[in-house]
């Protein structure tokens, strides 16, 4: 069944009205925000179609998108419980106290975590790995959780955004026609200036806070010091994952790579050769058992469990977007923001709403690259609107708006590695709302020429 026009509106409110209802009055959580709206959109479906294993097969279909996502948030668990255990991010800790002071730590750790995403292409694993060491050295330091999670994924995404060997990166100048290096040169238009505002902000907001406290420090590192042996050695495996990555490897190996590093490192450094203890960090996380409360905060985490809030809502979220799929209601979306196409700049701006509506109701942030582009890409080639317009404008309001979503897979995810809910997080993630700004200020705005269509083409 496909909706069209009035009635495909009338889902996409009903849907919203639905979810803001019970995440704001029912004070319910996002999963059953997502169910509860799921059913109600499904009755609706039922009552149209009589057609059951219609609206049941879309949501295994949607279900079906999820495996790999689930996949690597399940291994990214187990890695994160690893690399605790074998004290991986406690030398990560140590160092980083050494070196970073309260006032700069905000911008540092934007840079940082630019730096790693752009290496390995990967807001995931960035966020996974050297994200909660960074994560960790903010909380003792006394920095804002928000604000240090703001900042982690800042920097995360513009690696996820910019690097070449980014899944993201390259697949939406590929629904867009568009070669890769043409696409990432083109998107430092809206990335660099959105990237440097979020500098400026975080070192703002970083020397106007707090100074260091050295006792804090001194306690924090004593803590460190006695639970682990610290050692540049522990330091192997994210290494190896960055080298690995780097190299094109795909994530699952990878990741599988470094975990079997990371028990090494467990055995040969920290003298841990439990291997039945091994498997049960890997299952329920680790338990660092030290005093001082803000390091086992921050070592007191990972395993499988730890992402199963994670992969239940990514569940739920995929399932109801299989649905509206079926439904044609995206379809119906972006045909009428198709039919308002008429210069360079509200076609840009459509593209990005579109993108951000399918990120909001599928949670999903390869849909919201995927059904536009294709839905979209014509209409840039009729109006002669250069295609690398309609790739930056997939990645800006697609990639980098999907982690400020609750129920999106980024979102998700991010919300569960860092122990910050993506509503508090969200207001400091300045990269994210800029980019999508800028993407549609360049659409309306014309600097230099325009080049062949033709000549981009991939």
């Amino acid at each position: 069944m496909q909706m069209k026009g009035k009635e495909a509106v009338f889902v996409v409110l009903l849907s919203g009205i639905s979810l803001l209802a019970l995440m704001f009055l029912a004070k319910a959580t996002p999963h059953m925000a997502i169910f509860g709206t799921m059913v109600l959109v499904g009755v609706y479906a039922y009552y149209r179609t009589r057609d059951f294993k219609t609206i049941e097969t879309a949501m295994i279909n949607g279900i079906r998108e999820a495996i790999m996502p689930v996949m690597i948030l399940l291994l990214i668990g187990m890695l994160i419980g690893v690399w605790q255990m074998s004290g991986t991010v406690a030398t990560i800790l140590s160092i980083g106290l050494d070196t970073i002071s309260a006032q700069w730590f905000l911008p540092s750790v934007l840079l940082i975590t630019m730096i790693v995403s752009t290496f390995t292409g990967s807001a995931f694993t960035t966020v996974g790995t050297v994200g909660v060491a960074l994560f960790g050295i903010g909380m003792a330091l006394g920095i804002s959780p928000a604000l240090a999670a703001g900042a982690i994924v800042s920097g995360a995404l513009f690696g996820d955004k910019m690097s070449p060997l980014s899944d993201t990166t390259n697949f939406a100048p590929a629904v867009a026609g568009v070669k890769l290096f043409d696409h990432i040169r083109f998107m430092m238009g809206t990335t660099v200036p959105a990237f440097l505002i979020t500098l400026v902000l975080f070192t703002i907001l970083g020397r106007s806070g707090q100074a260091t406290d050295t006792a804090q420090i001194a306690e924090a590192q004593a803590a460190l010091a006695g639970r682990f042996n610290l050692s540049w050695v522990t330091l192997l495996a994210p290494l190896l994952v960055a080298v690995l990555a780097f190299r094109r490897m795909p994530v699952l190996p990878t990741m599988l790579v470094g975990m079997f590093a990371g028990v090494l490192t467990a055995g040969f450094v920290q003298g841990n050769w439990n291997i039945s203890n091994w498997f049960g960090v890997m299952q329920g996380g680790f338990q660092s058992g030290v005093e001082n409360e803000t390091i086992a905060a921050v070592l007191d985490r990972g395993g499988l469990e730890s992402m199963l809030w994670s992969v239940s809502l990514v569940l739920i979220a995929l399932a109801f977007g299989g649905l509206l799929r079926e439904l044609g209601v995206f379809q119906a979306i972006v045909d009428a923001l198709l039919r308002r196409l008429k210069s360079r700049g509200s076609s840009v701006l459509s593209v990005v709403l579109s993108s951000i509506g399918v990120n909001l109701l599928a949670g999903e942030q390869y849909l919201s690259i995927l059904l536009p582009g294709q839905a979209f890409k014509q209409g840039f080639v009729d109006r002669g609107i250069d295609p690398r317009y309609l790739s930056r404008a997939l990645e800006d309001g697609g990639t980098v708006i999907n982690p400020l979503i609750p129920w999106g897979v980024s979102g998700a995810f991010f919300a569960a590695t860092l122990g910050v809910p993506v509503l508090e997080y969200a207001p400091f993630a300045f990269f994210l709302w800029l980019s999508p700004i800028f993407s549609v200020i360049l659409g309306y705005v014309k600097l230099g020429k325009q080049r062949d269509a033709m000549k981009l083409a991939s």
